[in-house]
């Protein structure tokens, strides 16, 4: 009956997002997981697979057999190779091959009459045989196999033996369980029995959106951007592969801010890089401090030279002075006098910007749906011009006090075009809207982990990114700190501080980044209560002795060597914690998307005193024995050493070292 379900039901395909009405992520490089609940009336055996594709014309179906994981689960893989849209779906049926084989060895060891279970998979097997699909071509037949019988006179001759009443019953059994006929009929799928799920779709990434390296740096505080490509070597050379800037556009005079964030400027104060539009021009334009639009594609051109991406900050708000205000009033939330507010993000305030009005009204107050696709079709100009001059990544600014719809419609619309292009939401807000905008389509997703500080904190998070709902379309990004954000142990904290963040926001996530001075330790906080940084880089200009001797930037060269050389770090889904008899150390582990490359990293989390414990490791998930001696080594300091067993025991003194990071496999 129409509407009612099939023999067969399959629940609970993924990868999906919450709603299933946006597409799921992955990468090339990465294996994507398909789950399904599927079940059925009685006790028949069950097989099914996955079918996929990239959404291009002609692009052929490809599929991989389902494996039953118990439970009525079961799970396959596939290796998506090109950016863009795709699609996957489920198929399933009875087995009734597999069935009538389990059936029958069960009633010949227990010595049955099988006559007629032998002609029934004569019969069984002719009517699959009937539906075997073609089999793919060979490029080349090897001369010993030329006359090896084809599968279908494979499957003709089994049941031929089957009803041969002249062999030994146990000749005609074992034709029926040989596993070359099984073999052959294991993807053949009963049409009378059979389901196929509608196709989800599935959006996949280049890989650097699974697995980055950021590097955040003022431009100004280093001579503008001629003298910011000095500095590009000693960025790629601690590992980062994206180079990322505040916005670069001309900065508005009227209530510029002052150093500290005061509300009165010098003539030389540079105000902030986010009050964008001036005189000189807006979002498409370069502030003059910072040199032209020649000068950006040299920098643009030099970050390539150097392996490195540059990443530019989208930020949708105008100053004042922004051609914008002027040349489309409308495109701004008026108050009764006329006057535009000021942002506020109580009890923050802004009075550098105004944020604009993605929905404007026409003076009666009905919706102005030309001013809309005005406005709409001018954010996206901005997009379009920075991915002219080179750009393929943006980190997005304050994403979640724009409308969800809008970024529906954009990022969509950009990646039509430019399918390699990447964006990273810039959203420290409920972790709902998080997910939202995740699902919508940014690439990438700033993180709580610059919150999350003690053991139980960390391990809760990250088992909620890696193994919740939102791992199908939420990529974390982790980032120690933001020139907004000055917390935790950071605040006066000591080198060992420094060190222990960046291990475990590098090695957590196999996307991290940080913003410059961090190798200087920079740590003077605003106030007690305030987050900011004391001098804070979005008001002044900074100048930093890049060659100080005490520069963690060798630390940050070493850790982001080990992302690099071990593929578990590009991975989320496989990260386990493992037990230890003292909280103060974090103990956990990653294997690459085969379950091989077994990485083990031990975090002090007191950056002031040592601290030791005995652990429980489960080497099963490591895929290594636990009765065998196991040979260890520090991938942060070269020692070499020997383990035997779950228990090993683990000191670190911060003053030394403050991590362990340990590639393992059996001595």
């Amino acid at each position: 009956m129409e509407g009612m379900l099939g023999r067969l039901v399959i629940d609970n395909v993924r990868p999906r997002t919450l709603t299933g009405r946006y597409p799921a992520k992955a990468a090339v490089g990465d294996r994507v997981p398909v789950t399904a609940w599927i079940h059925r009336e009685g006790h028949d055996l069950l097989a099914g697979r996955v079918w996929w594709r990239p959404c291009t014309p002609d692009a052929a179906w490809r599929h991989a057999p389902l494996a039953d994981d118990g439970n009525d689960e079961w799970s396959a893989w596939f290796e998506p190779t090109v950016v863009g849209r795709h699609e996957f779906a489920v198929e399933a049926w009875a087995d009734h091959f597999a069935t009538w084989a389990h059936d029958l060895r069960i009633r010949a060891d227990a010595g049955d009459d099988l006559e007629l279970e032998l002609e029934e998979g004569a019969r069984l097997i002719a009517r699959l045989a009937a539906r075997l699909p073609p089999a793919a071509a060979a490029p080349t037949a090897p001369v010993a196999d030329a006359g090896a019988p084809t599968r279908h006179e494979r499957l003709a001759e089994a049941a031929a033996t089957l009803r041969r009443t002249s062999c030994a019953e146990p000749v005609r059994v074992a034709a029926g369980l040989d596993p070359d006929v099984a073999a052959i009929l294991r993807d053949v799928p009963d049409p009378f029995d059979r389901v196929l799920t509608e196709p989800q779709p599935l959006w996949v990434d280049r890989p650097r959106a699974r697995r980055s390296a950021w590097y955040e740096l003022f431009p100004r505080s280093e001579g503008g951007l001629q003298g910011a490509r000095k500095r590009l070597p000693a960025v790629a050379d601690m590992g980062f592969d994206v180079v990322y800037l505040p916005p670069v556009h001309p900065i508005g005079t009227t209530a510029r801010k002052g150093p500290g964030n005061t509300l009165v400027a010098g003539p030389d104060d540079p105000g902030s890089p986010w009050a964008i539009g001036a005189a000189a021009g807006g979002h498409l334009a370069i502030e003059p401090r910072l040199g032209t639009l020649d000068d950006f594609d040299d920098f643009v051109a030099d970050a390539a030279a150097n392996g490195l991406e540059v990443a530019l900050d989208y930020a949708l708000q105008c100053s004042p002075d922004h051609p914008w205000v002027h040349e489309h009033p409308e495109w701004f939330h008026r108050r009764p006098d006329g006057s535009i507010r000021y942002a506020e993000n109580p009890p923050k305030k802004y009075q550098d910007i105004y944020p604009l009005n993605f929905w404007p009204q026409q003076p009666g107050g009905e919706p102005d749906d030309d001013a809309q696709a005005a406005l709409w079709s001018a954010c996206k100009g901005i997009l379009d011009h920075w991915i002219g001059h080179g750009v393929r990544i943006f980190r997005v600014d304050n994403p979640h006090t724009k409308p969800m719809a809008f970024w529906e419609w954009l990022l969509p619309a950009v990646q039509r075009d430019h399918p390699d292009v990447l964006f990273l939401a810039e959203a420290f807000t409920t972790p709902k809207v998080m997910a939202k905008l995740a699902e919508v389509g940014f690439t990438q997703s700033y993180s709580y982990f610059t919150w999350r500080h003690s053991n139980e904190e960390l391990t809760a998070y990250l088992d909620e990114l890696a193994h919740g709902p939102t791992v199908d379309y939420l990529r974390p990004n982790f980032w120690p700190n933001t020139p907004d954000i000055l917390g935790g142990v950071l605040r006066h904290g000591s080198r060992a501080a420094f060190q222990l963040r960046l291990v475990l926001a590098a090695l957590l996530a196999p996307n991290w980044g940080l913003y410059s001075g961090y190798e200087l330790c920079e740590n003077e906080p605003a106030s007690p209560e305030n987050e900011e940084y004391a001098h804070s880089e979005k008001y002044e200009i900074k100048h930093r002795d890049w060659d100080d001797p005490a520069s963690l930037a060798p630390f940050i060269t070493t850790v982001n060597g080990v992302r690099r050389a071990h593929p578990a770090f590009a991975e989320l889904r496989s990260i386990r914690f493992h037990h230890a008899d003292n909280g103060a150390l974090l103990v956990f582990s990653k294997t690459d998307a085969h379950g091989a490359d077994p990485v083990l990293v031990v975090v002090n989390l007191d950056p002031d005193g040592a601290q030791a414990a005995t652990l429980g490791l489960d080497l099963a998930a490591l895929g290594l024995p636990w009765d065998a001696d196991l040979r260890v080594r520090d991938e942060l300091t070269g020692d070499e050493f020997t383990w035997h067993g779950p228990n090993p025991w683990v000191r670190l003194d911060p003053a030394v070292q403050v991590a362990h990071v340990l590639a393992i496999e059996p001595a």
